[in-house]
């Protein structure tokens, strides 16, 4: 089973990706900063990270750069509501540091759902 990494402190928006990820076949493990996801993937490698940019503690762009470095072929989506700036500049940057794809928020399921399945295929 295909384990995806969802790091977002927002617990709605962890539920509702991990409920969708798990409806798919998916295993969903979560996490509510950066600080943390690096422990849980340094412990139990997930196939597929999806970070949240605007997190206390260790925001997603830090956690991105520090994955990269020590983990090259991770594979990891940013995703961004924007804060002082839209989120469209938070996740240029993503991209520049290494995110695959990067979706803003309000997320839409169907197209997050399919962006994983093109990545690490059917969940089922």
């Amino acid at each position: 089973m295909k384990r995806i990494l969802v790091v977002d402190d927002e617990d709605q928006v962890r539920a509702m990706l991990r409920e969708t990820f798990e409806r798919s076949g998916y295993e969903a493990v979560e996490a509510t900063n950066g600080r943390e996801a690096l422990e849980l993937y340094s412990e139990n490698p997930a196939d597929l990270v999806i970070i949240d940019i605007i997190m206390p503690q260790k925001e997603g762009i830090e956690t991105i750069t520090d994955l990269r470095k020590v983990y090259p072929d991770a594979k990891i989506f940013a995703i961004s509501g924007g804060g002082r700036i839209g989120p469209e500049d938070y996740l240029s940057l993503a991209s520049k540091c290494g995110a695959m794809r990067t979706f803003k928020k309000p997320l839409d399921r169907k197209e997050i759902l399919l962006a994983v399945e093109q990545v690490l295929g059917k969940g089922l």
